[in-house]
């Protein structure tokens, strides 16, 4: 029975794997997916966890609840070598060890993109996974809660100060809807006033949203501003060191959150831990049909696909064009990776991939969002119905639909929850300190001597 190892479990890896065991027969292969978490995070509905709009764990599908018949490891591959079918795996415990394949299908999904900025890795946040948007939640909720308890000054100031760098989707979605939640969270805080906020958008580049047209982004610029957020365009974060927020138009201040949403890069096992192919960004050497290698030098029984892969972008009608890195390709990317494994293996051509894009939409904070799809643009509260109707049939299986629409359909009733349970970070410290209090953010897990 041949082996199709899977790099990776996000959404062209689950999909791949969702696909083969549904067409797969009886003794024909036996699928494992290889990935460090247990579930799928559907990206897209983190804004909306940063806003408490979606329950953290209904944007986090379950790798064994829907792959019943597929081996999953939880470890992170280390190294791949194709020379001789091997991938080296790295467990949460224990010693690394490797895995044979007959068949390698590498999703192994991009990683954010950094820079060497004093301070950044001691003071920011990204916004990939459930656990950041979780913990960038219980912070703004934390820090309400402890600014409330202070007379106005710096400390006040700092602590109802966020700052964003990048202004792409990522950037500009979870920056509009944490703009939403701390607006709407003014009324349970007759202590604070909205004069106090203090929201800053940081983009090295002239506009926001360059998936969008130049109209439309000015509009969400406008649009931000219009609420009280300061977008900075032309400018970059220079230094973090101590939540200082220090950009290079020369603008200073404090900041209690600093989320970093500037981009992605390759997945560095791609370009420094594998013999496979990849291009001068580190991305894989894909062709259209998914294949590892080029047009004339296909690698056999090697597939890719997703943020890791440049994939020709055949929609786009130029040479050259690879397409980008979301989530539309990513899951059409996956079925398809299904389909031709299945083809070769049953002596069948595999099919080129090719889609035409949707359009891009966009959610900026509750009841506010944008759509484009080439000249027909959409603003405001239809625009942000769209956005929640294309993704809640986006998500996959029935059961996790369910469940989002539940909580917005309790939240139309009842409200976003606003509770903070960043104590969870933290869950020995009321054991640990027998009831006697500590100050800040200081951890109760290892006990003071």
């Amino acid at each position: 029975m041949r082996e199709i190892l899977i790099v990776g479990g996000g959404y062209a890896g689950f999909y791949a794997a969702w696909g083969l065991e549904k067409k797969l027969r009886r003794g024909e292969a036996r699928v494992t997916v290889v990935d460090p978490r247990p579930y799928m995070t559907y990206q897209p509905f983190l804004p909306e966890v940063v806003a408490g709009s979606i329950e953290a764990r209904h944007a986090a599908v379950s790798l064994r609840r829907h792959l019943h018949r597929t081996r999953l490891v939880a470890g992170t591959v280390t190294g791949i070598r194709h020379h001789d079918r091997t991938v080296t795996v790295r467990p949460d415990s224990g010693p690394d060890y490797e895995l044979s394949y007959d068949v390698l299908v590498v999703t192994a999904g991009a990683v954010t993109r950094t820079f060497a900025i004093p301070g950044l890795g001691e003071e920011a946040f990204g916004l990939k996974h459930v656990e950041e948007a979780v913990a960038i939640r219980d912070r703004l909720l934390t820090s309400f809660d402890r600014a409330a308890t202070l007379p106005r000054g710096p400390e006040r100031r700092r602590l109802l100060t966020v700052t964003f760098v990048g202004g792409g989707f990522s950037g500009v979605e979870g920056f509009g809807e944490l703009l939403s939640l701390a607006t709407a969270l003014l009324r349970h805080y007759p202590e604070l006033s909205a004069d106090e906020l203090r929201f800053h958008l940081v983009e090295a580049r002239g506009r926001i949203l360059p998936e969008v047209g130049d109209g439309p982004g000015a509009w969400v610029v406008r649009a931000l501003r219009g609420r009280g957020a300061q977008v900075h365009l032309n400018t970059q974060l220079v230094s973090a060191e101590h939540g200082r927020i220090v950009l290079s138009n020369g603008e200073e201040f404090d900041s209690g959150l600093l989320v970093w949403t500037a981009g992605n890069a390759a997945n560095p096992i791609m370009h420094n831990h594998t013999d496979l192919p990849v291009d001068e960004r580190g991305l894989l050497t894909v062709r259209a049909d998914l294949r590892v290698g080029t047009q004339e030098a296909p690698l056999e029984d090697v597939w890719a696909a997703g943020d890791d892969a440049a994939v020709p972008d055949l929609a786009a009608g130029r040479p050259g064009a690879y397409t980008v890195p979301n989530a539309q390709h990513a899951v059409r990317q996956g079925r398809l990776l299904a389909r031709n494994i299945l083809a070769t293996l049953r002596g069948r051509t595999a099919k080129d991939y090719v889609h035409h894009g949707l359009g891009v939409v966009a959610t900026l904070g509750l009841g506010r969002g944008i759509f484009q799809y080439r000249r027909l643009v959409v603003k405001g509260f239809l625009a942000w119905l769209m956005h929640r109707g294309y993704h809640v049939l986006a998500v996959p299986t029935w059961e996790r639909k369910v469940r989002v629409l539940a909580v917005w359909a309790t939240a139309v009733l009842y409200g976003r929850d606003v509770v903070s349970l960043a104590s969870v970070q933290r869950p020995r410290e009321a054991f640990v300190t027998g009831g006697n209090p500590r100050r800040g953010e200081q951890s109760a897990d290892v006990p003071a001597r």
